[in-house]
């Protein structure tokens, strides 16, 4: 290298190293600071790990509390209402036969001249009674049965796990017609085959709990110490399996609702005395050509609206089981 190029060096480098001392200065210096860059990842790396509760009076897990009393208010307006409205459903007005939708029938009213809007809540206060009342015996027999296997050794175990399998095995529809068909149809009928049908899924999932709750030592201490089985089901089992359950009993509801509308629907199901949901969309079937679309529009989007709201509750009900869920 050239004696010209030697100054010209040294100047570029020592241009590059004041530019070096400015950008980073030496660690023993008093005014040391940390580059920009580094001192936002600093901050940024623990919002990306934990995502905060937001802030304010409805948060985290007041909100979703609020949120969940409100969904079941609204059903149990729902049902009251229905309840109150089913004498109405069946008043018989023929001068008022076939009326489109306005102020004085907001949904219209039927061939017959009956409300709309009174048969549609009634229905859904039926449609509400029969899924409450055939979800509860299912999600009863699924947690005796996850008890049993869990606990009543390798034989009852393999016993539970092949009733689970035939079960989902078999056409649900096919079976749940089947069960209802055989037992006379009528209330009877759907309700006791939707709850022979539905528990299989909760089943599983509630074995599984059952088993990590033997699995932890804090079990195996109290069945040392000579604790009955009736105790440790009571103090050990039951608290642990039962936020799993309360949510495995929300979310049979809408199941449980969309079924029995489903086989009343198609004949299988609730009597035609009955003003279900099933009932009224099977009968508007013959008017629909008609032009009467009010008969079957206004009485399956409120069917909808109750199923969402049922399952609106048990996701709601998921997230405040969870305590991951309530920090997002």
């Amino acid at each position: 290298m050239s004696n010209d190029a030697l100054p010209r060096s040294r100047a570029h480098g020592g241009l590059r190293s004041e530019r070096c001392r400015s950008e980073f200065p030496s660690q023993g210096s008093d005014t040391f600071d940390a580059p920009q860059t580094s001192r936002h990842v600093g901050e940024q790396a623990p919002t990306a790990l934990h995502i905060p509760a937001a802030e304010g009076r409805l948060s985290g897990r007041r909100a979703l509390l609020v949120m969940l009393v409100a969904v079941i208010c609204v059903l149990a307006a729902v049902a009251v209402a229905g309840a109150c409205s089913a004498e109405q459903a069946s008043v018989v007005d023929f001068a008022a036969r076939n009326l489109a939708p306005c102020s004085a029938h907001p949904f219209g009213t039927d061939w017959m001249g009956r409300d709309m809007l009174a048969r549609t809540l009634a229905g859904l206060s039926t449609s509400i009674g029969v899924g409450l009342l055939a979800a509860g015996a299912s999600s009863a027999i699924a947690l005796v049965l996850a008890a049993a296997a869990a606990l009543g050794g390798p034989r009852v175990d393999a016993a539970v796990e092949w009733l689970i399998d035939l079960v989902m095995g078999i056409p649900h529809l096919v079976l749940l017609i089947l069960i209802s068909y055989a037992l006379g149809r009528g209330t009877v009928g759907v309700l006791v085959g939707i709850a022979v049908t539905h528990w299989p899924s909760l089943a599983r999932v509630l074995r599984g709990e059952i088993l990590q709750v033997r699995a932890q030592p804090f079990f195996a201490c109290s069945t040392a110490l000579g604790i009955s089985r009736v105790r440790l089901v009571a103090t050990h089992l039951v608290p642990h399996v039962l936020p799993q359950y309360l949510v495995g009993l929300v979310l049979l509801f809408p199941h449980a609702v969309l079924h029995e509308a489903s086989i009343t629907f198609l004949g299988f199901g609730l009597s035609p005395e009955h003003p279900a949901i099933g009932v009224i969309l099977s009968e508007a079937m013959s008017y629909l050509t008609s032009g009467a679309w009010w008969l079957a529009v206004f009485p399956g989007l409120a069917l909808l609206a109750c199923v969402l709201l049922f399952d609106r509750a048990g996701a709601l009900l998921r997230r405040l089981s969870n305590p991951e869920g309530v920090q997002a």
